[in-house]
């Protein structure tokens, strides 16, 4: 049975190869090649992935994704579509469809929408709300360095706060938009925003999300 990690698994990797080695991404300085070398350290390595929160470990992530970038990007995009080794934890379905589904819509967003000619993807009602579920769980971590109160808002009025204080800000949008755009990438999620004017500036600028 197919899950949204395997389905966003696939997209990713289609993404990256119709975008080709070199193309920019939403990730600063990273092109595809370095996106995709990315993705295979993050689930091959993790010995090296830990680098992702521990700063000590950060010189050891960078050789190895240095050495993964040099791979050819043809064997990099199959690596991941084909999905992480047996052993490892990202093989067992359920730590799948929680570490990536995420990760994967995101990263395929930072592919699609680098693209100067890229349109919204439809996204179905299941979906949907599963990216809302998880959304919601995880809000607070995603906007605690906001610097205003904000609050995300589905346009059926369902909300999560992600950040509380004053003034507040209040984020409306699908919930791929939204995710998009707690996850700091403000500039592309197409959302709309309402509260005081200063404080929306200030939304649209934070450092939000976590290191992915």
């Amino acid at each position: 049975m197919s899950t949204h990690a395997k389905r966003e698994r696939l997209l990713l990797a289609d993404a990256l190869e119709s975008a080709g080695p070199a193309a920019p991404t939403l990730c600063d300085g990273w092109t595809t090649h370095d996106l995709a070398a990315h993705l295979v350290v993050r689930e091959r390595r993790a010995d090296a992935a830990g680098g992702l929160l521990f700063k000590p470990l950060a010189a050891r992530l960078g050789r190895v994704q240095a050495e993964f970038a040099a791979k050819p990007y043809e064997e990099l995009i199959h690596l991941i579509r084909t999905g992480p080794p047996r052993l490892s934890p990202f093989a067992l379905k359920q730590v799948e469809e929680a570490a990536n589904t995420v990760e994967f819509f995101v990263h395929g967003e930072d592919v699609r929408r680098a693209q100067p000619d890229w349109t919204p993807r439809e996204i179905d009602p299941v979906f949907a709300d599963a990216l809302w579920s998880r959304l919601e769980r995880s809000a607070r971590m995603l906007g605690r360095k906001s610097p205003v109160g904000l609050v995300v808002r589905r346009p059926d009025g369902r909300t999560a706060v992600a950040h509380r204080g004053t003034p507040v800000v209040t984020v409306t949008g699908e919930p791929g938009e939204l995710t998009l755009f707690l996850f700091g990438r403000q500039r592309v999620a197409r959302v709309e925003l309402d509260g005081d004017k200063e404080a929306v500036v200030k939304a649209s600028e934070a450092e939000l999300g976590v290191s992915m």
